[in-house]
């Protein structure tokens, strides 16, 4: 007679373990204590052998199997043995590779050595995202098992607590970590082929007016900002020079000869050393520092402030964040009646960047002595042909600016200087 529900079911336990068969080897086990283990027990190379299929459940749980799942397993099993394969030690085989395989927490701090440390300088930046949003969520899950479905349902759940322009960042993050898995032959497939941005992103278009740039350098001598002088001055450095937060925050004094400051290869962000004319102004600003400019406040030997430090210094002046400091109990909150302290519209230090390029387009200055300024990668051939510095176009810009930045925050009409390698060259299509 055949295994039936109702007789495992009244199977009772004895004084001493024992077995009940159905055809094939197909069997469970009762123990003293009432415990019922399916089992499969074959001969393989004239061994006897026991494989465990499981605890025995009525229904399918977390600590059992019913019959009809332990049939499936042993159907499997046998048909296994039928190919001259032993079922026991193939899954003692799998279930040792599978405990071997790196999580998701293991493949991250692959991903973050191995890859992200040698090619991006952003690369803290994806190490705060994996260990903030990744590792919580998934770091203890095998990186083979998860689903594009995975991914989707962590992406949505991001943008329901707000955060649409993140979870289309850690889409982007989630697409290399598991290319570099797959280029590893860790997985066979990358779970974010196919899923696309699933929060829809305006182009960013926020560049300061004459009278916010105003606002906002005035805002920045008030007493009651949550905000270090090292960050006030490094935000004006960036409305002056143009440059990119991160590349401001880290200045050092051994990068500045006389009036250039020249940022290394391995600051930029596109790998290429980038001289910047330093004006009076951004000479004050500077001042005789003989380290970092704007260093650290845990460690100003050793390292400067970093662009995050700037970004959250915005948040919390403008939008009123409330923010807790590290390694204490304390937290700040600015007071309701006066959440934005600057006065001005929401914008982010990259925003000051923006404001430049607009500002000396306006001024005059040409597009491409715009680009030299602010770095920009070039294109096409003339990358590989032009090796022109653009040292006296890029002085004359910054000094253009400055004259003009000097004029808005005076409220008053200035005559401006306008060097003639920036300016603007007349169209002569049409000239007689």
């Amino acid at each position: 007679m055949g295994f039936t529900d109702l007789l495992i079911k009244n199977l009772k336990p004895k004084d001493k373990k024992y077995y009940r068969r159905d055809a094939g080897g197909f069997t469970i086990r009762v123990m003293p204590t009432g415990v019922k283990t399916w089992l499969y027990i074959y001969t393989f190379d004239g061994r006897r052998k026991e494989m465990n299929l499981g605890l025995y459940c009525e229904t399918d749980g977390k600590v059992g199997v019913s019959l009809a799942v332990a049939r499936s397993k042993y159907n499997t099993a046998s048909n296994l043995l039928k190919n001259g394969i032993d079922p026991a030690s193939l899954e003692r085989e799998q279930q040792e590779e599978r405990r071997l395989a790196p999580t998701i927490t293991d493949i991250a701090e692959e991903y973050i050595e191995k890859w992200a440390k040698p090619r991006k300088k952003s690369w803290e930046s994806d190490e705060r995202v994996l260990n903030k949003e990744i590792i919580p969520a998934w770091g203890k899950l095998k990186t083979k098992d998860i689903r594009k479905r995975d991914v989707v349902l962590l992406l949505e759940g991001i943008i329901k607590r707000g955060s649409p322009v993140m979870a289309n960042r850690i889409r982007a993050l989630l697409h290399k970590l598991f290319t570099f898995a797959l280029d590893r032959d860790i997985i066979g497939s990358n779970p974010c082929s196919g899923v696309k941005p699933l929060a829809p992103e305006k182009p960013k278009e926020r560049a300061l007016t004459e009278d916010e740039i105003r606002t906002f350098w005035e805002g920045l001598n008030r007493t009651d900002l949550i905000m270090s002088s090292e960050i006030k001055r490094a935000l004006k450095l960036i409305l002056i020079t143009g440059q990119r937060p991160g590349e401001v925050a880290g200045i050092h004094r051994n990068e500045i000869s006389g009036n250039w400051w020249t940022i290394p290869a391995e600051r930029c962000k596109n790998g290429k050393a980038h001289r910047v004319y330093l004006t009076e102004i951004a000479k004050e600003i500077i001042g005789e520092s003989k380290e970092f400019i704007f260093p650290s406040p845990r460690s100003p030997h050793e390292q400067s402030i970093t662009a995050g430090a700037l970004h959250c210094a915005l948040r919390r002046n403008i939008k009123g964040q409330e923010y807790r400091r590290k390694n204490t109990k304390k937290t700040y909150k600015p007071k309701p009646e006066n959440p934005n302290r600057l006065g001005v519209a929401d914008f982010t230090p990259h925003d000051l960047r923006r404001t430049v390029a607009t500002r000396m387009a306006e001024q005059g200055v040409m597009e491409e002595i715009i680009d030299r300024v602010l770095n920009h990668s070039r294109r096409g051939i003339i990358r590989v042909y032009n090796h022109y510095t653009y040292d006296k176009e890029i002085q004359g810009a910054l000094e253009t600016w400055e004259q003009k930045l000097k004029q808005i925050l005076a409220g008053k009409e200035i005559p401006m200087v306008i060097s003639s390698s920036t300016a603007k060259k007349p169209n002569r299509k049409n000239k007689d």
